[in-house]
């Protein structure tokens, strides 16, 4: 069997469910801000967009690993989907005065900083992802999604606290691996050059 006949083509479904997630961000962020951020229909229809958009990234993987439709545009696309949906959250929360901006600002100098080294390095060597990396994505899907959901007004004021742990949580993890992902890429660098 050529080469030709077992290329997986990009425009397959996983890639097409990433990029229709990419697709989602502006009109998510629109409608998170539409109202002004109030308790309205338009709030809870984009905490709900929001939800939905992120569960897809665990889909699309699945679906490209099961049905062997792994691609490097789908490496590519796939990081930059999950910054560009949870940028424009924070970025929309913020606005809003219910993040502080520093937050919002660390964590996106951390995501696109991260983002465009592995980038850079990319044609020299690959760094995984870590475990860290993948439970922070999971910390900030979560940590968005309940501060995207106005509970505090369904459930009382107490659910600003839940809201506190959750996204300091987040904050954490991303801190943290960003340096871990440095450190590594750093021990990597070193290992490379006496084999070079």
């Amino acid at each position: 069997m050529t080469e030709a006949t077992t290329r997986v083509s990009n425009w397959n479904l996983p890639n097409v469910i990433t990029v229709v997630r990419i697709l989602l961000a502006p009109l998510f962020f629109w409608m998170l801000l539409a109202d002004g951020g109030a308790d309205t229909p338009l709030r809870y229809a984009a905490a709900a967009l929001f939800i939905v958009a992120i569960a897809t990234d665990g889909i699309d993987g699945h679906i490209a690993r099961s049905r062997n439709q792994v691609t490097d545009l789908g490496k590519l696309l796939d990081p930059i989907a999950d910054k560009v949906l949870t940028g424009a959250a924070l970025v929309g929360l913020s606005i809003l005065m219910e993040l502080p901006p520093w937050v919002t600002a660390v964590i996106l100098v951390r995501e696109v900083g991260i983002t465009v080294f592995r980038f850079a390095v990319l044609s020299d060597r690959v760094i995984p992802a870590s475990r860290g990396g993948k439970l922070k994505t999971l910390a900030q899907s979560i940590a968005i999604s309940l501060a995207l959901v106005p509970f505090p007004a369904l459930l009382g004021d107490w659910f600003d606290w839940v809201n506190i742990v959750t996204m300091s949580i987040a904050f954490v993890l991303t801190v943290v691996t960003g340096i871990d992902y440095l450190v590594q890429a750093w021990r990597l660098g070193r290992a490379a050059k006496p084999a070079a």
